[in-house]
């Protein structure tokens, strides 16, 4: 059953209405904050885990209890920070993006909440360098909300404090692992450091900072509203909730869309994108959570459900829920391959691992699109993913190996022939003869 149009939190994420505070307040937002807040930083925090909600970022770590590491109070006089993370720039992925051009308020009204839970002056919401237009829209929308009492001294008229700010990132994809947008946010080169100390301890300007992701914080103020049992309803037991989906590739209608955690794979996409291009017997694999996470071939993604636990438990991720479709038209090695060569573009190179492990997978995966290689060297690449994987200081090398190690796990016969191929073509153009 799809979910139903009077349980969707973003309500304009299409931009079929203003995106405006006056806009805003008429479809629901900023209704009863003070009285929200007025219940007090426990009363959030506990509504917030007990709604199980989990991170929209990718790594699906329990909000709730995230801000519970924040301290209740800090003794030396000086303030929190909250960090919003609007990188997005995992390829696949472009939720965030809709959430800051069409329903704003839904995030601004979400990031006061938050503060109130954790105990911070000020928001910091690090947006992509290149969503420039969604940067001067979510501004715009800041200014209105000053303007109006929602922010600044007495926020909303609830007796607390809060100042929000956006700031331009420079394009860089590790910024969107918290240490190393806490870096750049600092003017300094975007490079992750190590753990710990946690940045609930020591993050934004050495204070408590906590960095969630847009589409975390502005699910809130409507949990907060209806109440957790309601959010808690969608999807299965620590897999609840609603989740923005995108949708794209090889389908008839690319779309965002919201809807219930847990549904199932084959249902969204024939629901909601019009199906798979050709009929869903045209299907060769989706990549269900953004670049980063493994692909699934046709017969798992015949019955698989779309959450973190359903999809873990066959060697993927929901991630940031950027579904992309193939269907058999595709060069898959070589799909891969190009994802390869991303991430050894953007890695920061403080990783010894990463540094060298990337730019040798690349090469490696390169080769392989051609069938330039030996059978052997599958196993020798599968080998290094794994001397690379969970030997960095952030998750980036992770991310960049998995789209490797997916493909040999379940398309490790295409890999076959392509060698192969290669191998009959090389042998057909040195002796001729023998080929005829």
């Amino acid at each position: 059953m799809a979910l139903q149009d009077k349980d969707r939190i973003f309500t304009n994420l299409y931009g079929t209405q203003h995106w405006g505070l006056e806009a805003a307040r008429k479809r629901g937002n900023w209704d009863r904050t003070a009285e929200l807040i007025a219940k007090g930083r426990d009363w959030i925090i506990e509504e917030v885990k007990q709604s199980g909600l989990r991170g929209r970022g990718g790594a699906g770590f329990p909000t709730g209890l995230k801000w519970s590491f924040m301290p209740k109070a800090n003794a030396d006089g000086l303030p929190s920070y909250l960090v919003v993370n609007c990188d997005e720039s995992e390829p696949g992925t472009c939720k965030d993006r809709d959430i800051i051009r069409h329903d704003p308020s839904t995030l601004i009204e979400g990031c006061l909440y938050a503060a109130v839970a954790m105990n911070a002056s000020a928001g910091y919401i690090y947006c992509r360098g290149e969503y420039f237009n969604e940067q001067n829209i979510l501004q715009a929308a800041i200014d209105e909300c000053y303007a109006a009492g929602l922010l600044g001294k007495n926020a909303a008229g609830s007796g607390y404090d809060f100042d929000l700010y956006v700031h331009r990132g420079a394009g860089a994809y590790i910024c969107g692992e918290e240490t190393a947008l806490i870096e750049s946010l600092e003017g300094k080169k975007g490079m992750p450091r190590l753990k710990p100390p946690f940045p609930a301890a020591v993050g934004l300007y050495g204070r408590p900072t906590t960095v969630n992701n847009v589409e975390t914080i502005a699910v809130v103020p409507e949990i907060l509203r209806r109440g957790a049992s309601w959010f808690a309803g969608f999807g299965r037991p620590k897999n609840s909730g609603t989740k923005i989906f995108c949708i794209q590739g090889h389908v008839n209608k690319p779309c965002n869309v919201e809807e219930e955690m847990s549904i199932p794979l084959r249902e969204l996409i024939e629901r909601h994108a019009g199906g798979v291009r050709g009929g869903w017997d045209n299907l060769l694999c989706v990549i269900p959570g953004g670049s980063s996470t493994p692909l699934l071939p046709k017969h798992i993604c015949d019955d698989v459900l779309m959450d973190f636990d359903a999809l873990r438990e066959h060697k993927s991720g929901l991630g940031t829920a950027g579904v992309i479709v193939m269907d058999k038209s595709t060069d898959l090695i070589r799909a891969i391959a190009r994802l390869s060569k991303f991430y050894k573009h953007e890695s920061c190179g403080q990783c010894t691992p990463c540094r060298e492990g990337m730019g040798w997978v690349s090469r490696m995966m390169d080769r392989m699109v051609e069938g330039r290689a030996e059978l052997d060297e599958i196993d020798v690449l599968e080998n290094v993913t794994r001397r690379i994987e969970g030997h960095t200081i952030c998750a980036l090398a992770d991310g960049g190996v998995w789209p490797v190690q997916g493909l040999i796990r379940h398309y490790r016969p295409m890999m076959e022939e392509r060698i192969a191929a290669y191998k009959r073509d090389h042998a057909a153009r040195v002796f001729p003869m023998a080929a005829e």
